[in-house]
């Protein structure tokens, strides 16, 4: 999280985080004045330091950290260990499974979804954007979405990301989809698409800079584990989220969209 953190922090917070990531056993059991010496820092910078690396003050920073020291680094999933047995790292990545879904549904009713379905129903086109793990989160929404009668496209690479934004009119949906939402590339997409008049939706994290950039953001905190190479939790949580906005949107078009569901259906062999 310090490491995502990095680039949106101050001069002197970035300071801080540095000698952190070089020292984190040494800053768990430090004291706030003992951090703030050695980091040539004031007590009040280093608990804003604190807070914007998402911990609510220099006590739940230090308690955070512990935690994460505690646990060793893993590459496959977070909660599973190398001597677990196959049928309880199953179970493991299970209950994981579920309790991302279990948070999701926790904080649904306050999301966005009324305030985006206006734009949709009168969309030209949706366009979902994401990039490495995410743009199968974009293709897969683009499958699903396609069926309600609306022209989708799934963008998957950032060329084509950055040319169809600056492209985009007032009568586009631009998705983007990213489980940090710390990357440049995609600030700049939306700022590109929001400059056009499209309507810019974000799936990411909200103190993110994409979050920002965006018109209308799905907070998505369920963060997979960063030491992870493939995340899993965050892109349930993604998918979980556009498959509830696929349906709130086929609500909204009614009759539009149970016929168009309705032909895709029976186009296919049976």
């Amino acid at each position: 999280m310090i490491e995502q953190r990095l680039p949106d922090l101050s001069r002197t917070e970035q300071r801080i985080a540095r000698w952190v990531l070089q020292h984190p056993r040494q800053a768990a059991g430090s004291k706030l004045a003992a951090i703030a010496e050695a980091c040539d820092a004031s007590e009040p910078s280093v608990i804003r330091f604190c807070r914007h690396v998402g911990t609510t003050g220099f006590r739940d920073f230090t308690i955070k950290l512990t935690e994460s020291l505690s646990r060793p680094a893993v590459f496959v999933h977070r909660d599973v260990s190398r001597n677990d047995a196959t049928v309880d790292a199953v179970a493991k990545v299970m209950d994981a499974s579920i309790r991302t879904l279990v948070n999701v549904r926790a904080t649904a009713s306050s999301m966005p979804f009324d305030k985006v379905l206006g734009a949709m129903t009168a969309a030209r086109q949706l366009t979902f954007i994401g990039l490495g793990a995410s743009g199968h989160v974009a293709a897969d929404a683009c499958h699903k979405f396609f069926r309600l009668g609306i022209p989708c496209n799934a963008v998957t690479d950032l060329p084509t990301a950055l040319q169809s934004s600056a492209i985009a009119t007032q009568k586009d949906v631009v998705i983007i989809i990213s489980r940090s939402g710390s990357s440049p590339d995609l600030d700049r997409v939306a700022q590109l698409a929001g400059e056009c008049g499209a309507t810019v939706i974000a799936i990411t994290d909200p103190d993110s800079p994409l979050a920002r950039a965006a018109k209308v953001v799905f907070p998505c905190d369920e963060l997979g584990d960063a030491s992870v190479y493939t995340p899993m939790s965050s892109r349930l949580a993604h998918l979980a989220i556009l498959d509830a906005l696929q349906t709130s949107l086929a609500l909204a078009l009614g009759d539009r969209a149970l016929q168009t569901l309705k032909a895709t259906r029976a186009a296919l062999p049976r």
